[in-house]
C-alpha cells in the first residue's frame, strides 16, 4: 500500500502547535499526539541530553525528544519508526529520513546519529522496514532458515519499495507540529538496502523529498543476490578456491599494472575501466601448479567468471555486471558468504517457497524468470524514468566505491547510462553519480587504508538543492589510516589525474 497521495496536513496535531523559536516538553507534546490521519500511533517519548545515546561508537552532540510511533499497513503489519527533534537552536528547518541495511527490521540508529551529529539543523528519522529482525532470524539468514517476512507480499513490498514512504507523511507532521511549522526541505540519505530504498524514493514516491543520496545502491537487488550465487558457483571446488594469499597476489598484479593511470603512485587505481590488465598473464605454466604465485587452470576459470559477472547460457545475457579490476582484496566474501546470506534464503523462502531447494541446480537459462516474476517485481527499482522526481526539481545523488566488497562497481554506471538513454541525453541537472577508488560498500576499505573514506555527500546534497551549486565535486576525507589526506570525488564519467602540488590534498 502506497501513501504517496497523503496530504501534509498538520490539523490533527493542532493542540501540540508552539511558537516559533520556543521547544516543547517532550513528554507533554508527545502526549497530545493525534496521528490516526497516517495510520499511526503515539507510542512514547523520552527526552535525551548530550552523549546520552551511542550509535557506531559515536554520541549525540546535540540534545533531542525522541518520539516512537507505529504505522499500520496493510492487512494486519506494523512499521515502527522514530523521529530525533533536536533542540529549537539546533534545528535548520531541515527533516532527513534514513535508511536500512541488508534486511533490515531494525532503526539505523548509526545513521541517525550521523545525520544528528552532521551540524545540518537536521530532525531525523528511521524506521524498522516493516517487520522486526528479531522475529526473523536476527536479521541475518541463511541456507534452509525460515524467514517469516520473506513469506509476506505485504512485509517483502514494504521492506525496500514502501518502508521510507510509509513513516514520512507522520514524521513530517510530527516535525512541524514541534517547531510550529513545517521543514522548508526534505532529504533522504541511505547505503546499500538503503540505497535501493533511495532509488524507490524518486521511482514510487518522488513527492517526499528534495534531495536523495543512494549510496552503494543495491537497486537491482534481485539480480544482485544472483551475482552472488554465481560467484559461489564459480568458486565452490576445492580446485577453483581463491584463498586470500591468492586474492592479494591478484590485488598487486592489477596495482602493478594499473596505479599510475592518473599519474599518482599511490597503490590506488582511480579508474579501473582505463585499466589494461589481463588475467591470462598470471596463468602457472606446468612445474608451477598449486602456487600462491600464479593461478591454476581451474583458479584462473574462477576469476575470470567474477571478473565477467552471471550470463544466461543460452544466449549470452549478461545478468549483472562483473566485479572490477582493482576489488579482488575482498572475493572471498563472494565465495560463499553472499551468497549463503542472501541468495539462497531468497530463493528459499521467496521465489520458491521451499527450504530444501538445491541452489546448485538453479537454470541459468530458465529459472531467472522465477527470480523476475516472485522477487524482482517486489524489491527491484530500475525504472529508467523518475520523471516526476525530476520535474519537482529533486536531486539525486549516487556514491560507489570501485572496490565494494558486496555489489558490481559498474552497475550504477550503467543504469546511469540506461536513464541518461531514457531521457535522451545528459541527466547532470538532477542525477550524478561519483565513483570512489579504493572504496568499498558503504565506506573505509581495510585494503585501502590510505584511502579516504568519509564522503561529505549531504552537505553537497544540501548546496544543490538549497543554493543550486551543483555537485561538480565530493570532498573526501578520514583515513582509515590516521592521515588527514583528502580527495576529490568526480562526478562520473569524470575522474581525476594529478597535475601539480601536494598528492595528498
Amino acid at each position: 500500500m502506497h501513501y504517496s497521495s497523503v496530504l501534509l496536513t498538520i490539523a490533527p496535531l493542532a493542540s501540540a502547535l508552539v511558537l516559533p523559536g520556543s521547544t516543547p516538553s517532550c513528554t507533554s507534546f508527545a502526549q497530545s499526539l493525534q496521528l490516526s490521519e497516517y495510520n499511526a500511533a503515539y507510542l512514547n517519548a523520552t527526552q535525551y541530553a548530550v552523549r546520552s545515546v551511542n550509535g557506531y561508537g559515536v554520541y549525540n552532540a546535540i540534545p533531542f525528544c525522541e518520539v516512537y510511533a507505529s504505522i499500520s499497513y496493510g492487512t494486519n503489519n506494523t512499521l515502527v519508526f522514530a523521529t530525533w527533534l533536536p533542540t529549537r537552536r539546533a534545528y535548520e528547518d531541515h527533516f532527513m529520513a534514513v535508511g536500512n541495511g541488508g534486511m533490515a527490521g531494525i532503526i539505523d540508529y548509526g545513521g541517525m546519529i550521523t545525520q544528528l551529529n552532521a551540524g545540518m539543523g537536521f530532525a531525523v528519522v528511521g524506521g524498522n522496514a516493516g517487520h522486526l529482525a528479531s522475529e526473523n532470524n536476527d536479521g541475518g539468514a541463511a541456507p534452509g532458515v525460515y524467514i517469516p517476512y520473506l513469506h509476506d507480499k505485504e512485509q517483502v513490498t514494504a521492506w525496500i519499495h514502501d518502508a521510507i514512504s510509509l513513516y514520512t507523511p507522520a514524521a513530517k507532521a510530527l516535525v512541524a507540529a514541534y517547531y510550529g511549522h513545517e521543514a522548508r526541505h526534505a532529504y533522504y540519505d541511505g547505503c546499500s538496502t538503503g540505497g535501493a530504498q533511495g532509488f524507490t524514493l524518486a521511482q514510487y514516491h518522488p513527492q517526499l523529498f528534495d534531495g536523495i543520496f543512494a549510496g552503494s545502491p543495491g537497486n537491482w537487488y534481485s539480480h544482485l543476490a544472483l551475482s552472488f550465487l554465481w560467484n559461489a558457483q564459480a568458486t565452490a571446488t576445492n580446485a577453483s578456491k581463491l584463498s586470500q594469499d591468492t586474492i592479494n597476489f591478484i590485488t598487486n598484479a592489477t596495482l602493478d599494472a594499473c596505479d599510475l593511470n592518473d599519474g599518482v603512485a599511490d597503490r590506488l587505481i582511480e579508474n579501473p575501466l582505463s585499466c589494461d590488465f589481463t588475467i591470462d598473464r598470471l596463468a602457472c605454466n606446468a612445474s608451477a601448479a598449486n602456487s600462491s604465485a600464479c593461478l591454476s587452470p581451474a583458479q584462473l576459470a574462477a576469476a575470470k567468471a567474477i571478473y565477467a559477472g552471471p550470463l544466461r547460457p543460452d544466449n549470452g545475457t549478461q545478468l549483472y555486471p562483473g566485479f572490477d579490476i582493482g576489488s579482488e582484496s575482498y572475493w572471498l566474501y563472494q565465495e560463499d558468504f553472499l551468497s549463503t546470506a542472501f541468495s539462497v534464503p531468497i530463493l528459499h523462502n521467496l521465489v520458491y517457497g521451499n527450504l530444501s531447494y538445491d541452489a546448485s541446480n538453479f537454470d541459468w537459462a530458465s529459472n531467472v524468470a522465477d527470480l523476475d516474476a516472485k522477487a524482482g517485481t517486489l524489491i527491484d527499482e530500475i525504472s529508467p524514468d523518475p520523471s516526476a522526481f525530476k520535474d519537482r526539481g529533486g536531486k539525486l545523488l549516487v556514491t560507489q566505491g570501485w572496490a565494494d566488497a558486496y555489489n558490481a562497481a559498474t552497475w550504477p554506471i550503467q543504469h546511469l547510462e540506461q536513464v541518461a538513454d531514457f531521457f535522451d541525453g545528459s541527466v547532470a541537472e538532477w542525477f550524478r553519480l561519483f565513483m570512489v577508488p579504493g572504496g568499498v560498500h558503504c565506506g573505509a576499505a581495510a585494503a585501502y587504508g590510505n584511502v579516504p573514506a568519509t564522503y561529505h555527500t549531504v552537505a553537497k546534497m544540501v548546496q544543490w538543492v538549497e543554493g543550486g551549486d551543483a555537485a561538480e565535486e565530493v570532498l573526501s576525507t578520514s583515513s582509515p589510516d590516521g592521515s588527514n589526506r583528502t580527495r576529490k570525488l568526480c562526478p562520473w564519467p569524470a575522474t581525476a589525474r594529478y597535475v601539480s602540488g601536494d598528492v595528498d590534498d
